[in-house]
């Protein structure tokens, strides 16, 4: 069983991501496993290569009908033999796929939560073969999550159904609490569990006023061209309305939330991932599980509700891996707005989402690495700024904090780790009020230890070594600080904590701008490239009825781009394109990029391996050798040494017209002898006295090295 065979064969790669390959392995051995890995990290592959090596059919839970479409649209796109099972198919559509499942038609078979907890369909997955169970966006089912969904909470019953079957549970957000949740809820708690950095390079982060949002909008979206991009908002009114004014300012803009019918919200998600749309105007109801890799930027009309959506949001953007912007849009208003709407419900829930809406605005005040920010509060630490973040792109005045640190982590492990942030600040400012006194924390050795600075100042450098993971927080325990292990080394003098000088948050927002960079000749000609491909790749697309990335996602356009391939092998080495998309699409890209470089012959620095395109067009009109060196200026030897390293590369070139069998017979012989290197002809020539001409030597060697790798 060889897993780069599969891996390359139907998706196009040549290397896993980091994690995938021990997670196949280890579902291969039938063992259970959490994946998280963010969106765009390639948590699908995970259950997909193992589905494929593994004898019988695998079964994806997945939450929404869209994704379930997407991805079985990408798998068949991919050579694989996929279907999805949910209410929304008529029952004779349900009854043919079950048929297919019960012949061994099916490898990977898509069902959503609330089908395939039924105790009927359970009975029918019995009389099958399951090879694994994979439950996608698994944060679902843990009540700390972000998007808790009670019926995700029966799936703990396919465990006792299916007890010898390996189960994969993935989700790109889960903090400590939610992970240990998942495992709890899906009966799975002795699996290994895999978390991928949560860091996005290609994703650039910004924050900015609240004020003059749609003049920066409508100026962003101008200078992107027909990029793709969603702006998320936080209610209906204030999606329609903006949509609406894109509209009227002549930009491609739809509105998508909740209270539209289901018909309306799926054409509209349609023609966005389909690309007859460029701007989505959303709520939180848009984006889940949509499989669509080229949005190149995402904006936050208002402060989002907690860290998980905020970060899931932002994660739709660039999941192919390319440059893509993020843009937050803040004021207090929208953070005050947000806790009117908390205030008025109930539930033991309620607790929770303020303390996360509370973290989420201290993102957005931070004056430390946003990129650090996001990654502390996924438990994951960096020391590094990220470089592509506003803050860091306007770095703050910073001073040495730890003994600022030091106090306040004092304080918290004097309180037995049992007190959250305004208690820590009370304590810290020697404030003697009720809550203090009744808990004695008047007598510890470190009240009073802060008063030098007002409350807001002692707040703001909280958050920040709690962002820096210099501190834990538990949500689940009263949202009560805890020391970590890098704690004790603060505590102990081992390492130093350094902090952004407090600033008003109308200061901070003052510095924030957008450059304008100029773009060179050859940045330009890609850019027409790449838009010709892409047209090329929208009309495919459109006459297969499947959105354009199901072809090839931007990433691969990019790869071509930059490598511009020009033959049948060439093509193969890019990522991305597996045999069967080779089979279906190879030619017509390959076409579309010989037509290019023609077209920019001689306008500008040349393209990589335009000559030689050049020669082949040229040797396909049926001009002689002699034709093609005069017309082009290069001598008969240069127009050989063409035909040689095209043929090589996959062209269809008889090169036996230009030398006889005696003449191969004899010059292979000499290449055995002393040897064979196609750029050092000489010792062949030496040997045969120069009998041939250095040409026929170039030609022969082309003609060994093709039978050789066949």
């Amino acid at each position: 069983m060889d897993k780069k065979k599969y891996l390359k064969q139907y998706w196009g790669y040549d290397t896993f991501r980091p994690h995938q390959e021990t997670i196949v392995d280890l579902v291969l051995q039938k063992k259970d496993v959490m994946v998280i890995m963010p969106t765009g990290g390639g948590k699908s592959l995970c259950y997909q290569l193992p589905a494929m090596i593994m004898e019988g059919m695998a079964i994806v839970v997945s939450p929404l009908i869209s994704l379930m479409k997407d991805q079985v649209e990408a798998l068949k796109a991919n050579g694989i033999s996929a279907e999805f099972y949910n209410s929304s198919l008529p029952s004779e559509y349900l009854m043919s796929i079950e048929r297919n499942c019960l012949n061994g038609n099916v490898k990977i078979l898509y069902v959503s939560p609330e089908k395939v907890v039924n105790t009927g369909f359970i009975h029918f997955l019995e009389r099958l073969r399951i090879s694994l169970i994979a439950i996608d966006e698994a944060h679902c089912v843990s009540f700390w999550g972000h998007d808790f969904r009670p019926e995700y909470a029966q799936l703990k019953r396919l465990k006792d159904f299916f007890p010898n079957v390996p189960f994969i549970a993935l989700t790109a957000t889960a903090d400590k609490v939610t992970r240990k949740d998942i495992l709890a809820q899906l009966g799975m708690e002795e699996a290994e569990t895999f978390i991928s950095s949560f860091d996005r390079p290609n994703l650039s982060l910004k924050v900015l006023p609240g004020r003059d949002r749609y003049k920066y909008i409508s100026n962003f979206i101008s200078k992107r061209g027909t990029q793709a991009g969603i702006i998320y908002c936080l209610s209906r009114k204030e999606c329609e309305k903006l949509a609406g004014k894109l509209r009227e300012n002549g930009f491609n803009a739809e509105f998508y939330h909740a209270g539209m019918d289901a018909d309306a919200r799926s054409k509209v998600q349609e023609n966005f991932i389909k690309d007859e749309i460029q701007i989505i105007c959303a709520t939180i109801a848009f984006g889940m599980g949509i499989d669509k890799p080229n949005v190149r930027w995402v904006i936050h009309y208002s402060l989002p509700k907690n860290m998980e959506n905020f970060y899931q949001e932002i994660g739709r953007a660039g999941r192919d891996g390319l440059a893509s912007d993020t843009i937050l849009f803040y004021s207090f208003r929208d953070y005050t707005w947000q806790l009117e709407l908390l205030e008025e419900k109930t539930g033991e829930r309620k607790e929770l989402q303020r303390a996360k809406l509370e973290r989420m605005k201290q993102y957005a005040e931070a004056d430390i690495c946003r990129r650090r920010i996001l990654l502390s509060y996924f438990n994951e630490n960096t020391e590094k700024d990220c470089g592509n973040c506003d803050v860091c792109k306007n770095p703050p005045s910073r001073f040495e904090g730890t003994v600022y640190a030091q106090k306040a982590l004092s304080a918290i492990a004097r309180a037995n780790e049992k007190i959250a942030l305004g208690m820590l600040i009370d304590i810290l400012r020697g404030s003697m009020n009720k809550n203090v006194l009744e808990k004695g924390y008047q007598q510890m050795k470190t009240f009073g230890a802060g008063k030098d600075l007002r409350y807001e100042e002692w707040s703001e450098y909280i958050m920040q070594m709690l962002n820096m993971g210099v501190i834990d927080i538990a949500y689940d325990d009263g949202h009560s600080f805890k020391i970590n292990e890098k704690s004790k080394s603060v505590l102990k003098g081992e390492s130093s904590v350094s902090l952004v000088k407090f600033r008003p948050m109308a200061e901070k927002m003052a510095e924030m701008s957008e450059k304008n960079n100029e773009k060179s000749d050859k940045e330009l000609r890609d850019e027409r490239l790449f838009e010709r491909l892409k047209k090329l790749r929208k009309g495919l697309a459109d006459a297969m009825a499947v959105p354009a990335y199901i072809i090839f996602n931007d990433a691969t356009l990019s790869e071509l781009v930059a490598r511009k391939p020009v033959s049948p092998l060439e093509l193969k080495g890019i990522q991305g394109i597996g045999e069967e998309k080779f089979r279906r699409y190879g030619h017509e890209f390959l076409n579309e990029i010989i037509s290019f470089v023609q077209e920019e012959a001689g306008q500008g620095p040349k393209i990589k391996g335009s000559t030689y395109v050049l020669t082949f067009e040229m040797l396909k009109q049926n001009l002689s050798i002699e034709e093609i060196s005069a017309r082009r200026n290069l001598s008969q030897v240069t127009i050989f040494s063409h035909l040689a390293y095209l043929f090589e590369k996959g062209y269809d070139i008889d090169l036996k017209k230009y030398i006889t069998n005696t003449e191969l017979t004899e010059i292979t012989q000499a290449i055995n002898i002393v040897g064979m290197d196609k750029n050092q002809l000489k010792p062949v020539f030496e040997h045969l006295n120069g009998k041939y001409e250095y040409h026929k030597i170039r030609l022969a060697t082309a003609i060994m090295t093709k039978e050789l790798s066949s």
